[in-house]
């Protein structure tokens, strides 16, 4: 009888140390496939059973959540969706995240180790602390004043502090609310295949992701470029510059959109945005040197990130001299971001140092305690400041930028008790340059009681309704311009 009782005894234990190694086998080795399954949705349960972290501007939320009472139970809620849209992104039940609500998904979610000081615990008692916060760069009066100068118009708005980097404003018009995508259900995959389908592209993000010809706003890379070489010594001096102006190996006559370039410095060709002058001046540079200040800058950079990702802004490397001359001034192929052209003024006005742009200033637990500081990512060997233009060229770009403001082509961008410098310009595109000009102005602004510039910004206008004879960046960009910085500046 004992035999029997102890045979009886063996096998259980032998039917204990099976279903140990079954639960062994399940912990540890198809704990990833069977989370990663399709099928299985307790991960998503858990990732929406509480609240997620919120998105600050100025220290306030411009974020929220709305307990639905569903099985996915907590949705994700915006403030002023349209305006904050190209800098949070969505973060969707259905459709996932992007942009900021990307980037720090982690912290905001609740599962980033930072959040506490004992992940482990959190493992083991299967839960996770509070979601946590990621605080912007971003000013709530900027990015106001740039939506609200854009009024629904397509275009962009990109405002940066020259001496960080901090992005301040970024504004991409027509935009959208975030919030109609985050649940669940028929209503958010209507809601997405209209924004979708939409043909003026409110889910474009325009300040980062969309590049544009930059016209005459990409001459102060030219004219830095010139001024570094040492092909133009003196600003003030004639060029020898007909008008109008044959392009290099063809017959080909480029015009001016104003008049008094013929024979103009280029101080002159700066203040009345003259082609000629510049494009002859673009030539002089060569090509080798044209590339080379279009890199300083940040041109053909694909590592940009802020933290979400930048296209890149282009500047060819192989052209003939004819579209060397065309690129100088912002045409033939060269493209650049919004936020692109914010950092070339930024570049200028922080004495010829690039600062790369980021966006996130820190990201903190539910409480407030810090985990850890925003700082520029990616973007090569430009993680810190880089030098776009010696010192000298920049202060003599500052006071040729100035004069553009004060007697020039950008007159409405002039601010009482503030010394402004700006570029307007004017791009050509579509078949045979048939399309409504692109509006651009970039510019930077200094309090007249500051040491420094405070600001600099870009703004560009798709839908200008402007006579294709008129500085139209200077009649509907540079009042938007004008406005950002006025914001930037107040107390």
């Amino acid at each position: 009888m004992i035999r029997y009782i102890r045979w009886c005894g063996y096998f259980c234990a032998a039917l204990f140390l099976a279903l140990l190694a079954g639960v062994a086998r399940v912990q540890l080795w198809d704990a990833r496939s069977l989370a990663e399954n399709p099928a299985n949705k307790r991960q998503v349960i858990e990732r929406y059973a509480q609240p997620r972290g919120n998105i600050l501007v100025d220290g306030r939320p411009v974020t929220g959540s709305r307990d639905s009472r569903q099985l996915l139970r907590y949705e994700r809620t915006y403030a002023n969706g349209p305006l904050y849209a190209p800098v949070t992104g969505y973060s969707s039940q259905t459709y996932g995240t992007s942009l900021v609500e990307h980037a720090e998904d982690a912290v905001l979610a609740g599962t980033d180790p930072g959040l506490t000081a004992f992940p482990l615990w959190h493992d083991l008692a299967r839960g996770r602390p509070d979601g946590g916060n990621a605080v912007l760069t971003l000013r709530a009066g900027p990015q106001l004043a740039a939506y609200a100068g854009l009024g629904g118009k397509r275009g962009a708005v990109a405002a940066v502090e020259p001496a960080t980097g901090k992005i301040l404003a970024l504004v991409s018009s027509p935009s959208y609310d975030p919030g109609v995508l985050s649940g669940t259900g028929a209503a958010v995959k209507s809601a997405w295949a209209k924004l979708n389908a939409d043909p003026a592209k409110p889910m474009l993000n325009r300040a980062l992701r969309e590049t544009y010809p930059p016209g005459s706003t990409f001459k102060i890379v030219t004219a830095a470029a010139a001024l570094d070489a040492g092909v133009v010594k003196d600003v003030d001096a004639p060029t020898e510059t007909p008008d109008p102006y044959p392009l290099p190996g063809t017959s080909t006559l480029l015009p001016n959109a104003s008049g008094g370039c013929l024979d103009a410095s280029m101080a002159e060709a700066v203040q009345f945005s003259c082609n000629t002058v510049m494009a002859k001046i673009g030539v002089q540079v060569g090509l080798r040197g044209m590339v080379d200040a279009a890199r300083r800058f940040g041109f053909n950079d694909a590592g940009l990130r802020v933290p979400a990702w930048v296209s890149p802004s282009t500047f060819d490397t192989d052209m003939s001299q004819d579209q060397l001359a065309l690129s100088a001034i912002g045409q033939f192929n060269t493209k650049a971001t919004p936020l692109q052209m914010a950092m070339v003024a930024a570049a200028v006005a922080n004495g010829g140092e690039m600062r790369t742009p980021y966006l996130i200033d820190r990201t903190t637990q539910s409480d407030g305690d810090q985990i850890r500081r925003g700082e520029p990512a990616g973007s090569g060997d430009r993680r810190g400041p880089g030098r776009a233009m010696s010192p000298a060229t920049a202060q003599r770009l500052q006071q040729l930028m100035v004069k553009v403001v004060e007697d020039g082509t950008g007159k409405n961008a002039a601010i009482p008790g503030a010394r402004v410098g700006g570029k307007t310009g004017t791009a050509q595109h579509g078949v045979g340059n048939a399309g409504t000009p692109y509006a651009w102005f970039i510019a930077w602004a200094q309090d007249e009681k500051a040491g420094r510039p405070a600001v600099a910004v870009a703004v560009v206008v798709e839908d200008a309704a402007a006579d294709r004879g008129d500085i139209s960046g200077n009649s509907a960009a540079a009042p938007i311009a004008r406005a950002v910085m006025r914001a930037a500046l107040a107390p």
